[in-house]
């Protein structure tokens, strides 16, 4: 199973991206907001977290066809897993849906904000109150999620960092309101913290 893909970025069409990681090239379908992102890109090395599924029915005598997915970090594409398990959304409608930042996304679920959630594409009130039932209780880390910027490690790397605070505060008997808001405070300087101790006592030094 691939799982990550590195290489230059030779083309971003309207729902997919072509990697070129020698001796081949990839095409993997990318969400609008992740599209977004690549365009203005091409030429230059890219690495995208990937998930595999096969398209069609042989069923009812259709092709199989292996497809990759692709995301800017690995938060995202655990979003993406969890948002696709939904009854009714699937990986088509999902990647329609994605067209804003994943930790955008997160906070109109966490809030319930069903009609926000109903006016992304292919999302209608239904399956924007199943959406909510489902993963509101999962959407903290998701909505700590460091603003996207550029491709590359440190985006990841910082997405990481906070959420492995954000449990650790969660362990330490703080609330998730009072999670969220503690990080919020220390990061709000735009401080990079390598690691979840820096961050904590960040935190801490901050509150005492």
């Amino acid at each position: 199973m691939i799982v990550t893909i590195t290489g230059k970025l030779v083309r971003v069409g309207e729902a997919s991206v072509v990697i070129e990681s020698a001796p081949f090239e990839y095409e993997v379908f990318v969400a609008d907001f992740t599209r977004r992102q690549m365009q203005g890109k091409i030429g230059d090395e890219a690495r995208l977290h990937t998930l595999q599924y096969i398209e069609g029915n042989a069923a009812q005598g259709g092709r199989l066809t292996p497809r990759l997915i692709g995301f800017l970090s690995e938060p995202e594409r655990q979003f993406f897993d969890l948002f696709c398990s939904v009854d009714g959304v699937g990986v088509k409608k999902a990647l329609r849906a994605m067209v804003r930042p994943v930790k955008e996304l997160a906070v109109l679920i966490e809030q319930q904000d069903a009609k926000s959630l109903s006016a992304l594409p292919g999302v209608g009130p239904a399956t924007s109150e199943r959406i909510i039932a489902k993963l509101r209780r999962k959407m903290p880390r998701f909505a700590l999620m460091v603003d996207p910027g550029a491709i590359g490690e440190t985006q990841e790397a910082g997405s990481e960092v906070i959420g492995e605070t954000f449990d650790a505060l969660i362990t330490l008997g703080h609330t998730e309101a009072d999670a969220r808001r503690l990080i919020d405070e220390a990061i709000a300087g735009k401080k990079k913290f390598k690691d979840t101790e820096s961050l904590l006592t960040a935190i801490y030094q901050r509150s005492s």
